[in-house]
């Protein structure tokens, strides 16, 4: 009796050892995007102090009416701005999203990345961790209860480079004035109503198209994105985008509070995974 009582004991103790263990790698988890949120509140585009229409002069139509709707002449321009949000989060598929409720907190700083930290469901299934970039490095970690890891990828060029296609597709709706015309951000019309922004930073390259209304509010962003969200998790581009709406107007700029987004935007395979609606907006 005492030997199996012993092999019980062992058997507990390696199990509370192994649960602290995931916890400390859960709180490093936590430290290391704290410390790449404080980063990139410190990583600002140089920009001209105020914005001017003249600034844009020289770009399609279609953006000259985006940057009308999106930034008033005279506000202090910046490119870092935190957000909080409430929303949901799909865990499943099309056919059945298991959408969970979910808040968050971002800092978004682009070109150079962004940190998004997360708690989506409730109770057993609750599930916490980031999604980020920063310093041509970028992860995604979430755990269930904190404890048990569910994800947990990146240091890799395919992931980096899926975290720079939504850095870009997000500063087209939440910091407009990072796309305000100069070396690394081209832009073209793609019809009378949407204008194509190409940003270049370093090796990565991202195009993202905008479609706005006739006041110039844009409706929704989409974009080629490379990804392996699809049935064979294999890296390959497929369309991304969203759609925009409650734009508010926050220290001089216009910004959607809804924004509902998904792979495979503008087909059959779409629906939105992911469904925002922002609580506030701080700009640095």
């Amino acid at each position: 009796m005492k030997s199996a009582s012993l092999i019980v004991a062992v058997i507990v103790l390696a199990g509370c050892l192994g649960v602290l263990w995931q916890l400390r790698k859960s709180t490093a988890d936590q430290h290391l995007a704290q410390r790449a949120w404080e980063d990139l509140a410190s990583l600002s585009v140089a920009l001209p102090d105020r914005y001017e229409p003249t600034m844009v002069s020289k770009v399609p139509e279609p953006a000259r009416r985006f940057f009308a709707f999106a930034i008033e002449p005279g506000t202090r321009l910046t490119t870092v701005a935190d957000l909080t949000m409430l929303g949901d989060l799909s865990l499943g598929k099309k056919e059945s999203p298991n959408y969970q409720p979910m808040t968050a907190r971002q800092i978004l700083a682009a070109p150079h990345g962004f940190v998004w930290e997360i708690q989506a469901g409730a109770g057993l299934m609750q599930i916490s961790g980031s999604d980020g970039m920063v310093r041509g490095q970028s992860w995604t970690r979430f755990w269930l209860r904190g404890v048990v890891p569910v994800v947990r990828v990146g240091g890799d060029a395919d992931h980096l480079r899926s975290s720079f296609g939504r850095v870009v597709a997000e500063a087209a709706f939440w910091t407009p004035a990072f796309l305000l015309p100069r070396e690394g951000i081209v832009w073209s019309a793609v019809d009378s109503n949407t204008a194509r922004v190409t940003v270049t930073h370093g090796a990565l390259t991202q195009a993202v198209d905008i479609r706005v209304d006739d006041t110039g509010q844009a409706i929704r962003v989409s974009m080629p994105r490379w990804t392996n969200a699809n049935p064979d998790r294999v890296y390959r581009i497929q369309p991304f985008g969203g759609e925009l709406s409650d734009f508010r107007k926050v220290s001089g700029y216009r910004v959607p509070f809804r924004v509902d987004g998904g792979n495979f935007f503008g087909t059959p395979d779409y629906f939105p995974f992911y469904r925002a609606r922002l609580t506030n907006v701080l700009f640095h």
